[in-house]
């Protein structure tokens, strides 16, 4: 028995790797590693969001990962990593809504990425301190970016 076991790991660990190879494959992940757009709408769920950003006022000057991923290398891959497993578990297991909605961690990077492209206007409208409070860009610019 002591001599199955590693056997059995080994097994375990080379499906994994198969299935993982196969749904990165299929699911043509490597597109995920790029900054093309048109990555966001392999899967069919996200066609209304690259259609909205087609139409939208930022196609001309930001891409997916300028307002979806945080600055540096590694912080912007775990943020892909996070969210490709997410997306891909909720596409696979079909719960996901029918109206696509961003969870809050993405939201924080979206207003991180609003803030600092707009700084001279945010700095306006709430002071070089923040004194006007923490405003959401968000609250009264849900559809740029995306048009609905």
């Amino acid at each position: 028995m002591p001599r199955l076991l590693p056997a059995i790991a080994a097994t375990a660990v080379g499906i994994a790797v198969a299935v993982g190879g196969y749904t990165f494959l299929y699911a043509r992940g490597w597109a995920y590693l790029t900054n093309d757009p048109r990555a966001c709408a392999n899967c069919h769920v996200m066609e209304e969001q690259y259609s909205g950003w087609l139409k939208g006022s930022h196609r001309s000057v930001a891409v997916c990962n300028d307002c979806h991923t945080p600055p540096g290398l590694i912080p912007k891959y775990l943020v892909k990593a996070e969210n490709g497993f997410r997306h891909s578990f909720a596409f696979t297991t079909g719960r996901f809504p029918d109206k696509i909605r961003i969870v809050p961690s993405d939201l924080e990077v979206a207003e991180r990425a609003c803030r600092k492209c707009h700084e001279p206007i945010v700095t306006a409208i709430e002071g070089p301190n923040g004194e006007a409070g923490r405003l959401r860009c968000i609250t009264c610019h849900r559809s740029v970016g995306h048009m609905e």
